[in-house]
């Protein structure tokens, strides 16, 4: 299941993905987050362990262009408790559903989703169209 409750997510709709095995649950903090490297890209992937939940998104904060969001800080925003992420360097906020800035700027992270099957973590990465 997607994001270990269902959920949907904006990176689902509507779009192909080829599911990847990123690393083990183990290799995640709880609570916290991690960065790999799945088809040339780097991601980061959060173990929200509060909300027993899993997310993915782009590793790259689009303020300043540094890849660093793997070690920024996540929690619940809003009256729906939406999961965000704060950059750890800009303190930009973006929301871990949909990559929208929650900070009013017009800024957007790629998400993506996430399956935990037999202690690991797959990201879907989106399907590249065949040349």
């Amino acid at each position: 299941m997607d994001n270990q409750t269902g959920r949907p997510t904006a990176a689902r709709a509507g779009e192909k993905w080829k599911w990847r095995m990123a690393c083990r649950v183990d290799d995640v903090p709880k609570d916290g987050g991690a960065c790999v490297s799945l088809d040339d890209e780097q991601i980061a992937i959060f173990h929200f362990s509060r909300r027993g939940e899993w997310f993915a998104t782009q590793n790259e904060c689009p303020h300043k262009q540094q890849m660093a969001l793997s070690r920024g800080l996540i929690g619940s925003a809003g009256p729906d408790n939406e999961p965000k992420l704060a950059c750890p360097f800009h303190k930009r906020t973006f929301s871990l559903l949909s990559g929208e800035c929650l900070n009013d700027e017009p800024l957007r992270i790629a998400v993506y989703p996430v399956r935990i099957r037999d202690g690991k973590v797959f990201v879907g990465m989106r399907a590249r169209a065949e040349k």
